[in-house]
């Protein structure tokens, strides 16, 4: 009788399209498979690259080879790095309490689902708080970042920059003082023995930690120099641990850009992307710019000016929402543009109710991206039952550059 190997998934696995994921996961790596009774599990006696599989899957837990101990993934010990309750928070994660966050696990597999290794270059240009470049940067996979948004932008570049940057953040924390329990005031914190502080990692990662300290004292009205502290000291900690998981695993992060583009008018080469892994802004329900107004403007610009940049925000009524559509259908053309023939992307969207009516907001970007020259491939039902049993839907769109 064959021997078979065993692939076990993790405990947090619950949703069905999450079992969807994972074996569509396994089937991008060439993974012939037959799914467990209890559908925790696949066994397969085909084809199988272990070493591959160890390190990038984001679904399977465990690997037991014929006559062998079960071996874990890479992605079982990078989640055990982490300073909060949330299992989905681990490493840099879950700095900032941006809304409408990825899913990393998700963002792992389809990395890995639409082809994506090491050396490969993803885009992501609604890049919003950085989970795709967190997740890319540790699959060695390089990754282009785009968004209009500074307080986005500055998340991304701390989520993914510190790391680097770590012994330099903790000589500053001696001369970085908290400065007033205010938040009117124009700063939280400040520099003291008029040491220079130059505009580059070590000031963004305090500049984040004073947002979050605001984002804490406008949300839960915590005290808002307590919160900087506490957050600045779990920041350390988790920039430790992005450190400690390069080192512990042997990764080759890859490289991460983020830059201060528009994804109607992408600042990338023609034919130059492996794929894009994205989900557009929902701001016709959800206002970006109002939803951190209390950290934008701590960062000194005028809410009513860098409204006219976000897609959705601006203008009124139907010309709202006209003026969302055609912003779209450019940003299809923009990965269309920048798609390298036959290459991937994989979008995350959902319908958006607008003044009390649902709009099919899913199936008039699936109409942009075809006219753009984009194959829609495969659709995934993203279902989750929340809290009191309040239904949330999305979909994962597979989408091929012709």
């Amino acid at each position: 009788m064959q021997q078979t190997t065993q692939l076990r998934l993790h405990e947090n696995v619950q949703f069905i399209y999450e079992l969807v994921l994972a074996q569509m996961e396994l089937r991008s790596s060439g993974v012939q498979f037959e799914v467990g009774s209890s559908l925790r599990s696949f066994s397969t006696n085909g084809s199988l690259d272990p070493e591959g599989l160890l390190r990038r899957s984001a679904y399977v837990m465990s690997l037991q080879l014929p006559g062998q101990e079960p071996q874990c993934t890479d992605y079982h010990h990078i989640q055990r790095f982490n300073q909060t309750q949330s299992i989905n928070q681990y490493l840099t994660h879950w700095f900032y309490p941006y809304k409408g966050k990825f899913h990393p696990q998700m963002i792992r597999a389809l990395l890995g689902i639409i082809g994506l290794r090491p050396g490969h270059l993803v885009l992501d240009p609604f890049i919003g708080s950085g989970t795709t470049a967190v997740e890319a940067q540790l699959l060695g996979i390089d990754c282009i970042g785009v968004d209009v948004s500074p307080l986005c932008r500055l998340i991304s570049r701390v989520k993914t920059q510190s790391w680097a940057h770590l012994s330099e953040i903790e000589a500053a924390s001696e001369y970085v003082a908290p400065c007033v329990r205010d938040t009117k005031q124009q700063r939280l914190f400040r520099t003291v023995e008029d040491r220079e502080f130059p505009d580059g990692p070590v000031k963004d990662f305090f500049d984040l930690a004073e947002m979050i300290a605001r984002s804490d004292n406008s949300r839960r009205r915590r005290d808002p120099v307590d919160a900087f502290v506490y957050n600045r000291d779990r920041m350390f900690a988790s920039v430790g641990d992005h450190v400690e998981v390069k080192e512990s695993l042997g990764l080759e992060f890859g490289d991460v850009q983020v830059l201060d583009s528009d994804a109607r008018a992408l600042d990338v080469p023609d034919e130059s992307v492996d794929g894009i892994v994205t989900s557009p802004p929902y701001s016709l329900a959800l206002n970006y710019v109002k939803n951190d107004e209390h950290a934008l403007e701590a960062m000194g610009y005028d809410l009513s000016e860098i409204s006219e940049g976000f897609i959705g925000v601006r203008g009124r009524g139907k010309e709202r929402f006209s003026l969302y559509d055609e912003d779209m259908r450019q940003c299809a053309r923009e990965m269309q543009r920048v798609l390298k023939p036959g290459a991937m992307a994989a979008v995350v969207i959902g319908n958006m109710v607008y003044e009390g009516s649902e709009i099919d907001t899913t199936a008039m970007f699936i109409q942009a991206c075809e006219s753009a020259g984009l194959v829609l491939e495969q659709v995934v039902d993203k279902i989750i039952f929340g809290l009191y049993n309040v239904m949330q839907k999305e979909y994962i769109l597979l989408l091929r550059k012709a």
